[in-house]
């Protein structure tokens, strides 16, 4: 490992390179691609420069290990070894083979890096008062919630709550969905949806569930019912939320199709959902 960061190309011809893919440490940074690894170790998996620079930017202190090709550190005139150095961080190199056996992705772009896991309490998110917070119920698309934290963080969400058998936060797919965006507002992790509903009715919050059951969604603006403090509650891609949750609800909403589409993907309608509240409760 290099014991510090250069800018200048010719420390790395001094710097040792791990080439073995096959390796005790590269396979131990493979295996956090899987769940059973990623709680054992508390840790997952980072791959990509632009997740890489929104971490060191937000939570460098989650950041155990970082390893680069040369030419990721010398991309863009050695921006990421500046970047590490403000933090106190060193970058070890790789072969584009290391890189590729450690990553999930085929083409993690010169860098993956290891973080700590860092979820945050449930009690902690309704206690800090939210107006609006997303809550994931049964989700299990990794895409889709990666997709939709990162909308929730567009949409300056306070919070986000995977609750039930919703995927792992951390597969590598949910995180690189987020691009960065699950370092910038906090996720809890709850097992039981009936504890969300409550915690959030106790902090004065409406619960509002997507579903295509539901009301117009354009209902709602025009009575000014988004305003409120509110967590949506959005359901698994193909069965939606269960009847006695859709039973707990304060209402069933509908994102309207106005054209042919059958039905639509649910990190866009959550998107939709989101903005509408995000918009009404900035008026």
């Amino acid at each position: 490992m290099c014991a510090s960061v250069s800018r200048a190309p010719a420390f790395y011809r001094l710097c040792i390179v791990l080439d073995n893919p096959r390796s005790p440490r590269v396979r131990a940074v493979a295996k956090l691609a899987k769940k059973s690894a990623r709680s054992d170790t508390g840790l997952f998996l980072l791959e990509g420069p632009q997740a890489v620079r929104e971490a060191l930017a937000w939570r460098p202190e989650l950041l155990v290990e970082v390893y680069a090709t040369r030419a990721a550190l010398d991309h863009r005139g050695g921006e990421l070894p500046i970047a590490l150095e403000r933090t106190g961080l060193t970058a070890e190199l790789v072969t584009e083979h290391v890189l590729e056996a450690m990553a999930d992705t085929q083409s993690p772009q010169g860098l993956v890096a290891v973080c700590r896991q860092f979820p945050t309490a449930l009690a902690d998110i309704f206690a800090a008062g939210p107006r609006l917070v997303a809550v994931l119920q049964e989700v299990r698309d990794p895409g889709n919630a990666g997709t939709i934290i990162r909308a929730a963080d567009s949409a300056g969400v306070d919070a986000v709550v995977l609750a039930g058998r919703t995927v792992d936060l951390y597969n590598p797919k949910v995180v690189r969905s987020t691009t960065g965006s699950i370092f910038h507002l906090p996720v809890a992790v709850s097992a039981d949806a009936d504890e969300v509903f409550d915690r959030a009715r106790a902090a004065g919050m409406q619960l509002l569930a997507a579903d295509m059951s539901g009301d117009d969604l354009l209902q709602l603006r025009r009575a000014g019912s988004l305003s409120a403090p509110t967590a949506w509650v959005f359901g698994n891609e193909a069965h939606g939320l269960q009847e006695d949750l859709l039973g707990r609800v304060d209402r069933v909403v509908a994102v309207p199709i106005y054209g042919h589409a059958e039905s639509m993907n649910l990190a866009t309608a959550a998107a939709v959902c989101l903005y509408e509240s995000a918009f009404a409760q900035r008026d």
